[in-house]
């Protein structure tokens, strides 16, 4: 069902099927359950006494668990700007999102309480989630609970779940597809969503609540299956949030699990587009959303009621990507011959090297990975050359050389690397898994 705001969708449900299960979570060791209508009066008298506290701007350092979860829905239906934070969050991310009161472990929160702001007035309904910063410096984005209700919708209307299903949600909160295809995706169709334990628990999530549908990340989904963690009950596997290899989908289909994968970003509250048929890869575009190709082969969206009104008090950024109501993603793409959608990389993925070389960095990644035993490493580029930044000592220079050697004699002289850099620290990632480029080149390369 369509819902325009979240105390819409759980007010319906406590009422059309109040006894159902709206929440699993752990206590005690057990799993429990919470009834949709339990939840929604949990959610209400919450909101009320976030109403009465006075604030206006609430940061959630989001840990999964069942009060962050319905202290987001109360914030929201108590009129508060909303901001989900990781729980590493900093203060600087307070100051940029004018938080006035935090919730969150009682330490982060004390340790943060001298970044809290004056806070906002024009707050009601906005959403706020931080982009992953994998090309580009961080961005606070302003979405709504209209645009995130809008985008469920979306992808229960390709993929719907039943009352029966029970959706597990191992994924941050402060991450849109987290957010909204572990949670929000459940909840919009009547499912239970069972609430994950956190990293700790992935090696016993599944079998502890049994899921039916599960959403990951790629490096997730490829742990659980590495490690057979599969439940026997799952039959629904959502992958998102960045690449994934054939190896991993086919050997999932051999399980007999649908596999969908879904293409989404944080500036359209995530799903776009959802694989339905048997290649994981041909996407189906959501109903609100339109999908064209730049000449470039840019992929461009006009999606006007799951897109976000603009990123965090920064109108020049906004303006360089949302133009005239069209998203310019800075993704590439193609559309075949069924009006299927295909992802082909990131614009800012291609290093164009001073003799004119092109490189796509994950193909070209993918390369070097073979070499590298499963060493921590990524490319970046050093004033026109391609540098090897890798995770370890300097001493294994020589090692690592040895390593690439065979691989660079077949390659163009163009594509080859010029240098390697060693750092102490392991690379800089997003909570989904990705090369934050944008960050770890500003501190290997010298501007």
């Amino acid at each position: 069902m369509r819902f325009s705001s979240f105390e819409e969708m759980l007010r319906h449900y406590a009422q059309s099927t109040p006894d159902a299960p709206a929440i699993r979570y752990a206590a005690d060791g057990k799993v429990q359950a919470l009834s949709f209508a339990a939840f929604y009066d949990a959610v209400r008298s919450r909101a009320a006494d976030l109403r009465a506290a006075g604030k206006t701007s609430l940061g959630v350092l989001c840990d999964g668990s069942l009060d962050c979860v319905t202290e987001i829905f109360a914030a929201v239906q108590a009129g508060l700007q909303l901001v989900l934070l990781n729980e590493n969050a900093g203060p600087e991310h307070l100051a940029r999102t004018d938080v006035d009161a935090l919730w969150g472990d009682a330490a982060l929160t004390e340790e943060l309480a001298g970044a809290l702001t004056a806070g906002v007035t024009d707050g009601k309904g906005r959403i706020l989630f931080f982009t992953s910063g994998t090309t580009a410096k961080m961005k606070a984005v302003a979405l709504t609970e209209q645009s995130l209700c809008s985008s469920a919708y979306n992808g229960g209307a390709l993929l719907p779940l039943q009352p029966c299903d029970v959706l597990l949600c191992m994924l941050p909160l402060d991450h849109v597809f987290g957010f909204v295809c572990g949670l929000l995706w459940g909840l919009s169709c009547g499912a239970c969503v069972a609430l994950g334990r956190g990293a700790r628990h992935y090696f016993d999530d599944c079998a502890f609540f049994q899921p039916t549908a599960l959403s990951a990340v790629p490096l997730l989904i490829g742990f659980l299956l590495q490690k057979n963690l599969l439940n026997p009950e799952l039959r629904l596997v959502l992958i998102g949030a960045g690449d994934c290899s054939q190896k991993i989908t086919t050997a999932l289909q051999m399980k007999g699990l649908r596999v969908s994968f879904g293409y989404g970003l944080t500036e359209t509250s995530s799903g776009v587009a959802l694989s339905l048929g048997d290649d994981p890869y041909a996407m189906t575009v959501c109903p609100d959303d339109k999908v064209t190709i730049a000449d470039d082969g840019e992929i461009l969206i006009e999606a006007p009621t799951c897109c976000m009104t603009g990123y965090y008090k920064d109108q020049p950024a906004t303006d360089a990507v949302l133009k005239n109501g069209v998203l310019h993603t800075g993704d590439l793409g193609r559309i075949d011959a069924h009006g299927l959608l295909h992802i082909e990389g990131r614009k800012k993925e291609i290093l164009v090297l001073a003799d004119g070389t092109k490189l796509f960095l994950p193909e070209y990644e993918f390369s070097i990975s073979a070499a590298l035993s499963g060493r921590d490493f990524a490319v970046v580029e050093d004033h026109g050359v391609p540098l090897l930044v890798v995770h370890g000592d300097e001493s294994e220079r020589g090692t690592v050389t040895a390593q690439l050697e065979p691989l660079m004699k077949h390659l163009p002289l163009g594509r080859r690397l010029r240098a390697i850099q060693f750092v102490c620290d392991p690379l800089p990632r997003t909570a989904t898994g990705k090369i934050k480029r944008w960050e770890l080149q500003q501190k290997v390369v010298t501007q």
